[in-house]
């Protein structure tokens, strides 16, 4: 493992693909930001994380405040680095973790955007026109019928799933864990209608449940650019992608069951905290529940 800024994160990086299994978009995503943080370093004349402190960090942070960079974007920079730092206190390669003494900025948590129960009916109804259409129709009622990430979807090997039980595995999720999730009725239909027309486009030693026109599985931008193009199509007045379907996804299930600690585990959130943004029910529906519900709140017949 090499004691340079370069050297070190790609040790880390290393660490986080085999030891902790992180997805290739994380491992992106980490990369990026800790080479902003090693910019940052050459610009002050560090040429070691250990000699990064707490100042520099502030005056990185302010820096990047006065530029224009939401909080947000700063809270996952910040995040990355005491990740990166935890790892050189187990290395013995640091004798702190400065990171942990600065507060990232806080930003206004805005609720996710999800489609409405009709706009859901709007896109997963329209009738395929061709093979790959009915591949894209499957995709769509994947994601709103068990709440997938992009790239569990494009993950997706047709083994994984079980159309007799109404089951799929998802295999390393966020955090590198399985979980089995159920597979609503129309998306098993859906699935099934693509599985026959893709066997005379796959690949021979293709393994992949959605795979493109050259047979291969589909990548993840592929995957937007369809659906993107089928909101244009249907004349949707927002872009749409997919993560809007899970957000959909747990949104409506949330509405319907009222039970978070069952939506948490469809989606495979570690923290019950970040399910509790779906929880932004509508009030009318809470106020009638409340009316029926409550002893003290009864209309008089």
């Amino acid at each position: 493992m090499g004691s340079t800024l370069e050297g070190v994160l790609e040790g880390y990086l290393t660490a986080l693909k085999y030891e902790r299994r992180v997805s290739s978009h994380t491992l992106i995503a980490y990369r990026r930001d800790l080479q902003r943080w090693i910019a940052h370093c050459r610009r002050v004349g560090i040429d070691r994380w250990d000699g990064l402190d707490e100042g520099t960090i502030r005056q990185y942070v302010g820096e990047r405040r006065r530029e224009g960079i939401s909080a947000r974007t700063l809270q996952r920079e910040l995040s990355a680095l005491r990740s990166l730092f935890d790892y050189l206190l187990k290395h013995r390669l640091a004798e702190d973790n400065p990171a942990r003494r600065v507060r990232p900025p806080k930003s206004l948590r805005s609720l996710p955007e999800t489609l409405s129960v009709d706009e859901a009916g709007a896109l997963l109804n329209e009738a395929p026109k061709s093979v790959f259409e009915i591949r894209d129709r499957a995709m769509w009622e994947l994601f709103y019928s068990s709440g997938l990430r992009l790239g569990e979807l494009v993950a997706l090997d047709v083994t994984d799933l079980d159309l007799s039980e109404a089951m799929l595995r998802v295999r390393g999720g966020k955090g590198g864990k399985d979980r089995i999730l159920p597979v609503g009725r129309l998306a098993r239909e859906a699935i099934e209608a693509w599985l026959k027309g893709r066997a005379s486009w796959v690949a021979m030693d293709e393994n992949a449940l959605f795979v493109n026109r050259r047979g291969k599985r589909m990548t993840g931008r592929g995957v937007q650019l369809r659906l993107s193009e089928w909101g244009r199509r249907l004349g949707f007045d927002r872009p749409l992608f997919p993560h809007l379907l899970r957000h959909s996804f747990a949104s409506h299930l949330l509405e319907a069951s009222g039970d978070l600690r069952a939506v948490q585990e469809l989606l495979g959130h570690a923290d019950i905290a970040t399910t509790q943004i779906y929880t932004h029910l509508d009030f009318q529906h809470l106020a009638k529940v409340y009316d029926q519900a409550h002893p003290r709140a009864k209309r008089r017949k």
